[in-house]
């Protein structure tokens, strides 16, 4: 069914991802951007007019224009007038013959109101250079609101250090498609990435490695200030991960008193998991912990810190249940909401905690989160055989990893997050987060073609409600992004399920 009426003359008929919430054609109408037109903003918050500003920058960039930004109507006009029944993320969106329009009750809403204007627009609208048009939207109005409040990737930097630039190019393309979370896996065994200024090693000894043998890297405060701006400037909220007791060598290396042994370890350049561990039983491993969160809460306006709790097969199992319930009351001491992968589930969590699913639809990691939600935990889908954006598409995919099976473009989309798990309350379930691990990706070309056409669907998921998911119409309106990534130069994969002609 197309989502639009067309009458001469037409821009291209828009492919809108996620899909929205309602979306109605306004027949005979079309608007078209003109070199007198301006932005107006009505709003007293100083975001709303750094949204106007945001999108008149990009505008100017592409099609010439002045594009002026006052308060007031404009030819384009930005309003937080909208009714608080649109939530922190709704927007309501007009376009007509003669304006565009774009209500919402927050600065964040009109964000995402401008993710949908600039997919309404010709892709030439994302040049960084001079383009011709003509810019034309066709007619529409669109109501719209997100399904879950948790919509995330993750970015692991540990294995295959990123710079300051490539984590903003990785939230630059992840909030166009409405994701609010960046997830940073900031510490493992092959490297140490946040500046934690009490345990200087970590970063001077600890971050010196990554996998395959190159120089590793890490973020001073500086430049995890940078990044935390960057991304709130775009309303997306960094969630900082300190992987613990398990996945520790880079902290090992660094301090050997936080070894049972009491022996430095070595640096770790490949990409076995589940050897390390931090020593339980010491003391001195409780106070590393609460400087380390202390500072990554100090860094961080975010309310949650990643705990981690992972693949911690070197530490006794009795061993685990005891620290966990240590390490989840410093994150809380700090200030924070505790968030860790499935297996923490298996130790008593303080209220509010968060539980991020990984599983394989194996019964033991299902039996994990529902035992979570019934403590009154909530819930994050990140399931491995689906969510994993480091997975195989299939066997000819020259990099990646295949242990949780192959994940075409279709499997990724195909799954529900309410209803993956039988018998977790829907309730508990806060939205989605598509991991990317790093063991086979050092450059940025890489990730880009993992994660792109995937993430999108997983966007999606986490954004339109759940009787918008349809694999026939998403395919269609996947191969509508292309354009686009044409534009912003991603390396994305030309998935055979997916009509890109």
């Amino acid at each position: 069914m197309r989502l639009f009426l067309t009458t001469p003359p037409r821009s291209p008929e828009p492919t809108l991802i996620p899909q929205p919430v309602t979306q109605n054609p306004l027949p005979d109408q079309t608007f078209t951007l003109q070199s007198t037109a301006t932005v107006g903003v009505l709003s007293s918050e100083e975001a709303a007019t750094w949204v106007a500003d945001q999108l008149a920058a990009q505008l100017r960039l592409s099609t010439g224009f002045p594009l002026p930004v006052e308060p007031g109507t404009g030819t384009i006009t930005l309003s937080t007038d909208g009714p608080n029944s649109l939530g922190a993320e709704g927007y309501e969106l007009r376009v007509d013959n003669s304006a565009v329009t774009l209500t919402a009750a927050t600065a964040e809403g009109l964000f995402r109101a401008v993710t949908t204007l600039r997919q309404l627009l010709p892709a030439a609208a994302d040049a960084g250079t001079e383009q011709s048009g003509p810019w034309e939207i066709a007619g529409t109005t669109i109501a719209d609101a997100p399904r879950y409040p948790y919509r995330g990737v993750m970015l692991d930097v540990s294995r295959h250090f990123r710079s300051v630039a490539e984590v903003k190019r990785c939230i630059d393309l992840a909030s166009l498609y409405k994701l609010n979370r960046l997830h940073l896996h900031l510490s493992d065994d092959q490297g140490w990435r946040i500046q934690v200024d009490s345990w200087p090693e970590l970063t001077k000894h600890g971050a010196s490695s990554e996998v395959g043998g190159g120089p590793g890297g890490h973020y001073t405060k500086a430049d995890f200030a940078e990044i935390v701006l960057y991304a709130a400037e775009r309303f997306v909220t960094v969630v900082p991960e300190i992987d613990t007791p398990g996945h520790t060598n880079a902290a090992l290396t660094s301090y050997p008193e936080l070894n049972a042994d009491g022996e430095a370890t070595e640096y770790f350049t490949g990409t076995e998991v589940g050897f390390s561990s931090l020593a339980v039983h010491k003391d001195v491993t409780y106070d590393f912990l609460d400087d380390v969160f202390r500072e990554v809460a100090e860094q961080t306006p975010g309310d949650v810190i990643h705990l981690g709790g992972d693949e911690a097969h070197s530490t006794p199992h009795s061993d685990y249940l005891t620290f966990v319930p240590k390490a989840a009351e410093l994150v809380v001491k700090h200030g924070k909401r505790v968030m860790g992968w499935h297996e923490i589930a298996d130790a008593p969590l303080p209220a509010g905690s968060i539980l991020q699913y990984w599983g394989t639809d194996d019964d033991r990691s299902r039996e994990l989160t529902r035992q979570a939600a019934a403590g009154g935990a909530e819930v994050v889908m990140s399931p491995a055989n689906r969510a994993y954006l480091d997975m195989k598409y299939d066997q000819d995919t020259p990099y990646g990893l295949d242990w949780a099976g192959l994940v075409s473009v279709e499997k990724a989309y195909r799954w529900d997050p309410a209803t993956l798990i039988p018998d977790l309350p829907e309730s508990a379930v806060i939205g989605v987060e598509a991991p990317l691990w790093s063991e086979t990706f050092d450059d940025m070309s890489k990730i880009e073609y993992m994660a792109f056409p995937r993430l999108p669907g997983i966007a999606e998921l986490g954004w339109s409600p759940a009787s918008a998911l349809d694999w026939e119409s998403y395919r269609a309106r996947l191969a509508g992004q292309a354009a686009r990534w044409d534009v912003l130069n991603v390396n994305y994969y030309r998935a055979p399920e997916v009509d890109w002609s």
